[in-house]
């Protein structure tokens, strides 16, 4: 989103693991979260952690990220904790324009903190500039997690190309990695550090070259490595993309679209692992940036999903208006915004399908058996006048006709919504629970073509008959 000049890289570092907790943490609970606002800490001020990410010590999750002053400068990296992930304690600012000369006028973004188990240090990284353009970055140091971070001084990758967003990632060896947007936004470049992980040390993949990524966000599951990144476009929100590969040096897939054209209005900050008893979820954590809304970095929102799994290679990014999370139990899930709705095909007891689970645009509607998956679950949104969009619940886009079609046989496909009539859907009640949806633009029906019974059978728009393959049943999901 945030379209940048130049920029170098931040590191930062903390010494001995001395953490200072006062009493032992209450337990957690589950907790509903709600997306699209300005969170509070236990005092009602507003939490600032803008583009941040999270690391976990003992039962706490600590929350590092921006905090701005009212013209938008640089005021702190701010540092909050909680053990249930709602109910944040804000700890201190840990870095801020008095921890060092460098930082009386300067831009700092996407602070992200790791912790060192050979040296005993905390390690953070962050993009940081001289408040004025895009031509610097620095680092830090603590004696705790959230303690003052010292500054460290500033320098570029090996390469001599900028940094710019970036995250870290810690390995199941120790092995640590900054991923960052180089060369000018171009390129994502994925660096191995050093042992005490305070610089770089080798540059391990460029998988991407070319195609002007930022807001990277790195984890690992089930021995899959999943890259999720934003595109440039200013503060515009836009289509998140993802990519996998089962070693950090490659090959790594193409990337693929995930959730719908704006990620839900946010930009990719983290993904946190949350395990617990039961299981381990992941947790989007996306800034809807204020300077998107007309304000400035500290009016910013959060939107936090839930992360889906359909297979061990693919990701879902399905929009909730709640989440709900136990971290004692490990599970993360979304709440409300339904109902969901399977829609089944009469003459064929098969469900409504974007083929191949796909969240890009033009991606195919089908009738599939019925598994009860994100991409066979739909949601209703109100058009006007008796219509209604139809959004696939795995990628937030609509069913619509292609190409605003007219004629008989044209294809109905997934595309990002607009307020297109052919993407505006009646349904017409045919009687025992079966329904026609009549496209709002040429007045056709919904129609199964050949009214064939194959997984995999086109869905097509038609004019309207008696004919069971243009009957559905709305099933709630």
């Amino acid at each position: 989103m945030r379209r940048r000049i130049l920029s170098l890289v931040l590191a930062a570092t903390m010494s001995v693991f001395t953490l200072l907790v006062t009493g032992s943490p209450a337990q957690a609970a589950l907790v509903t979260v709600t997306n699209a606002t300005q969170f509070t800490d236990t005092t009602g001020a507003v939490v600032h952690a803008h583009g941040g990410g999270v690391i976990k010590v003992g039962s706490y999750y600590y929350w590092f990220g921006e905090n701005r002053n009212a013209d938008n400068t640089f005021k702190a990296v701010s540092a909050y904790r909680s053990t249930d992930l709602k109910t944040w304690e804000f700890r201190r600012n840990v870095l801020t324009q008095v921890s060092d000369p460098e930082l009386a006028v300067a831009n700092i973004e996407r602070p992200k903190v790791i912790y060192n188990s050979t040296t005993g240090k905390f390690v953070m990284w962050m993009h940081k500039e001289n408040g004025t353009d895009y031509t610097q970055a620095r680092a830090a140091v603590s004696d705790t997690v959230d303690g003052d971070y010292t500054w460290q001084g500033s320098f570029r990758p090996p390469s001599g190309t900028t940094s710019r967003d970036m995250t870290l990632f810690k390995d199941d060896d120790g092995t640590a990695y900054q991923i960052t947007s180089a060369a000018g936004n171009a390129d994502l470049h994925i660096y191995r550090l050093t042992a005490d992980y305070t610089a770089y040390g080798s540059l391990v993949a460029n998988p991407w070259a070319g195609t002007f990524r930022e807001a990277p966000a790195l984890f690992e599951r089930n021995g899959v490595y999943f890259m999720l990144t934003s595109g440039n476009s200013g503060w515009k929100p836009n289509q998140q993309k993802y990519a996998t590969a089962t070693s950090l040096t490659g090959p790594w897939t193409a990337l693929t679209d995930v959730g719908d054209d704006t990620a839900y209005g946010s930009q990719t900050a983290f993904v946190l692992p949350v395990q617990g008893t039961q299981s381990t979820s992941y947790l989007y954590m996306g800034d809807r940036w204020g300077n998107s809304m007309g304000g400035t970095v500290n009016d910013s929102q959060y939107v936090w999903l839930p992360l889906t799994f359909p297979t061990k290679t693919t990701m879902d990014l399905p929009w909730y208006p709640q989440v709900a999370i136990d971290t004692d139990a490990g599970t993360i899930s979304g709440v409300g915004g339904g109902p969901y709705y399977k829609l089944i095909a009469r003459h064929s007891g098969r469900c409504l399908d974007v083929s191949d689970n796909s969240a890009a645009d033009n991606a195919v509607a089908i009738q599939y058996t019925c598994t009860g998956g994100l991409n066979q679950q739909w949601r209703l949104q109100d058009a006007g006048d008796g219509y209604v969009r139809v959004l696939a619940q795995h990628s937030g886009k609509c069913l619509g006709v292609a190409g605003a079609f007219t004629a008989d046989g044209a294809y109905v496909n997934q595309y990002r919504c607009t307020t297109g009539t052919n993407q505006q859907w009646r349904f017409q009640d045919q009687g025992n629970g079966y329904y026609q949806l009549v496209a709002r633009h040429s007045g056709k029906c919904l129609d199964m073509a050949n009214a064939s019974t194959a997984d995999g059978a086109r869905l097509i728009q038609w004019p309207c008959g008696t004919g069971t393959n243009q009957q559905f049943q709305r099933v709630t999901a």
